[in-house]
């Protein structure tokens, strides 16, 4: 299986167009090594050649044009996306299907609930059916043990893993949100069993979510706030990271002292926020994360497993 990080930062990239925290001020002014990074987005492949993009980025656009492997195409219009899946119906996941909208029809794959928000709330699937009959949209049952495979990508099975996490701020369902808002994906490569497990938007570990932790071979975690209280501190919002429905990295229960409960998997945290001190490679949170086995995403970083 092949992984390619189009977007490794949280909603509004790094730095954010509008912020002037010291991460965002540092990377402008060229004052600390931090690089500039897309929002949250990957690719996988079983052959190099078709790829499915998950969760859709409103940076879809550069991050393909960056991406040789998606990019190329053999005629005058194309490119190697295959299908695309959604793993929840944040604004910052799912407006990249409007950037899409020269490549439909396409294959969409995402929960009923997800569906639903992107016909009703923020309705991108009702819009997009007026360039080629828009996504071709197959709903995954959140709960299913065996979830599913993609033409394009046979040698790979898509498992949903439901998180905890928040429905979006303008759904119906926020602070409330039902088991198919928010899903991870266990992607099993059927050739050779090797398995990645991907959860941009963790709030608390379910279960279900260790299993498939202690089974990976990789992980890709919600690495979003350093700390609970961030954004309050810094200015920048009202709210906690848990009621954002993310799992702080540091801290007793955080996500560092989660992944150090599993020793097999390659562990790697995406979804960062233009906040968080670690995406300066000279800070100390930094070098905590490495300190503890973990790496920090950057855009256009690969995995082979």
């Amino acid at each position: 299986m092949q992984i390619v990080v189009l977007g490794s930062a949280a909603g509004g990239g790094f730095p954010q167009w509008n912020c002037h925290c010291r991460m965002c001020q540092s990377v402008r002014n060229g004052t600390s090594r931090a690089q500039p990074r897309t929002q949250s987005s990957i690719a996988v492949s079983d052959d190099g050649e078709n790829w499915v993009i998950i969760n859709a980025s409103p940076d879809i656009r550069q991050q393909i044009n960056a991406s040789p492997q998606l990019a190329k195409a053999s005629g005058a219009r194309g490119s190697g996306v295959r299908a695309v899946i959604v793993t929840d119906a944040q604004i910052d996941h799912t407006t990249g299907l409007l950037i899409l909208r020269e490549g439909l029809p396409l294959d969409l794959y995402c929960t009923k609930e997800v569906a639903d928000e992107l016909s009703t709330s923020y309705p991108i699937l009702s819009m997009m059916k007026h360039w080629e009959g828009g996504y071709r949209t197959t709903t995954v049952d959140p709960a299913s043990p065996e979830g599913w495979q993609i033409p394009s990508v046979p040698s790979l099975r898509f498992v949903p893993i439901v998180l905890d996490s928040n429905a979006p701020p303008f759904s119906p369902y926020r602070d409330r949100p039902r088991p198919g808002d928010n899903i991870g994906l266990q992607i099993v490569d059927t050739r050779t069993g090797a398995s990645l497990f991907y959860a941009p938007g963790l709030a608390s570990p379910a279960p279900a979510v260790l299993r498939a932790m202690d089974n990976a071979d990789c992980v890709m975690m919600d690495g979003t706030l350093w700390t609970d209280d961030e954004m309050i501190r810094e200015g920048l919002g009202t709210s906690l990271g848990s009621e954002m429905g993310h799992l702080s990295v540091s801290g007793d229960d955080g996500m560092l002292a989660l992944l150090a409960n599993f020793s097999k998997p390659r562990k790697v945290l995406i979804h960062i926020n233009n906040t968080n001190p670690i995406l300066d490679p000279d800070s100390p949170e930094y070098h905590a994360v490495l300190a503890a086995g973990v790496e920090v995403a950057f855009d256009g970083m690969e995995i082979h497993i």
